[in-house]
């Protein structure tokens, strides 16, 4: 425990923090790429809290929908 709070607490922070960051990209590829690690610091999150399944599965969708749009993109280059 640091500064009284769990690592898993730091955990979901830090993952908030990079969600909010990645919303703020003007790149769509960058956003998707911050956004996806955001995703997978909740997914994370949402196993160090005893298995929490809607945090584990909405946010797995999101990585998988991410690393789908950025390969669709790469492939019509």
């Amino acid at each position: 425990m640091v500064l009284g709070i769990t690592i898993t607490e730091w955990v979901g922070y830090l993952g908030s923090i990079v969600l909010i960051i990645s919303v703020m990209m003007r790149n769509f590829k960058t956003l998707r790429i911050i956004n996806s690690i955001g995703a997978s610091l909740f997914v994370a999150y949402g196993f160090m809290l005893s298995i929490s399944w809607p945090i584990i599965i909405t946010n797995g969708f999101i990585v998988l929908v991410n690393i789908y749009k950025l390969t669709l993109k790469q492939n019509k280059i």
